[in-house]
This record gives C-alpha cells, structure tokens and sequence, in this order.
C-alpha cells in the first residue's frame, strides 16, 4: 500500500447531470492545489458510493496530465477544462 490517502468530500444534489456539473466546478477551483487530481473526479449514488460516474474523460497525457474534458467529448483530448 502507497502513502498516498484520499479525501473524500461528500456534497449531496438531486439528480446526475447537477452532481457532474458542480464536481466539474468544485475540481476546476481546487486545481490550483498540487495535491488535487481533477481528472479523477467522479460521482456516486448517496447510497450506493460504489458505482461512479466519471466528471472528467480522464485519458492519459503526456507528461503525467490527464484530460480534463467530459468523459464523452468529441474531439481530440485537452489537459485544460473546455466549456460545454
């Protein structure tokens, strides 16, 4: 095991589209820390954690980066965030 741990943040809203848009939101103001990994955002079910839906596409990049588009993009991937 790493000595790596994750902070999990619990934010409750109604539906799925509202949780991906406000994690995208919350990832994309916490990425000026170099300890957040935006691209590894997902969300789940309050009561049901273990499923996860991917915010971020979250394709390796060069240098270590990942894609920081939707998971269902069109297009080349980008490590920048790219407006809808």
């Amino acid at each position: 095991m790493t000595e790596r741990w994750v902070i999990h943040l619990p934010m409750v809203v109604n539906d799925l589209v509202s949780a991906q848009r406000l994690a995208r939101v919350v990832a994309h103001w916490s990425h000026v820390l170099p300890q957040t990994e935006p691209g590894g955002t997902s969300v789940s079910p309050e009561d049901d954690q273990n499923v996860r839906h991917w915010v971020f596409c979250d394709r390796n990049l060069s240098q270590g980066r990942r894609c920081l588009l939707r998971p269902d993009h069109d297009g080349d991937c980008s490590p920048r965030f790219r407006p809808r």
